[in-house]
């Protein structure tokens, strides 16, 4: 079972998710956890402090999901396009809410999030270099750049449209081989 602030920074990505930041109250987040008026205000004592859970929360959520899949470090090209592909789809699809709260908080508080942007892409650039593949951040931030447009893209302009892994993967592998 997670613990209270865990709950509560749940609940605060689910109000985000639904109502956007302009919805994001400490009353929200009580009613969304089901926990009593006042909980989420003991927790995190002001907004900033809602917010940064939230950011640190989507984080979180965004690590755990893009090593799931990945029990080893893959050592052929194809196959890292493949679990990133993987990642892109999860986060596009059956963790679009997770997806949406991310691009919203991205929005209205940039500098929140470009630190964990910063963590993920020097982590996929070490991948990489480690693969011994050339230009291994400029080719980090390319997929980096794709896999968020291709999922910004999935929940808006092509709403209700299926990715295909093959064709995401293909495409990843295309930015990472340059």
């Amino acid at each position: 079972m997670a613990d209270r602030r865990t709950l509560l920074a749940d609940a605060a990505l689910a109000v985000v998710s639904a109502q956007g930041l302009k919805g994001l109250t400490h009353r929200a987040v009580d009613a969304q956890a089901g926990v009593a008026v006042g909980t989420t205000s003991n927790y995190f004592r002001n907004r900033a402090a809602l917010v940064a859970a939230a950011v640190d929360r989507v984080e979180e959520q965004d690590n755990r999901l893009l090593q799931q899949g990945a029990l080893e470090v893959p050592t052929s090209v194809p196959a890292l396009a493949g679990q990133l592909a993987t990642a892109v789809m999860a986060l596009a699809h059956e963790n679009a809410e997770l997806t949406r709260t991310r691009f919203v908080l991205a929005l209205d508080q940039p500098d929140a999030v470009a630190a964990g942007h910063e963590r993920m892409l020097s982590a996929l650039a070490q991948v990489l270099e480690t693969m011994g593949i050339p230009d291994a951040r400029a080719r980090a931030e390319a997929v980096a750049d794709y896999s968020d447009g291709l999922a910004l893209h999935t929940l808006t302009a092509r709403r209700g449209q299926s990715l295909q892994p093959k064709v995401v993967a293909s495409n990843i592998q295309r930015l990472l081989e340059g």
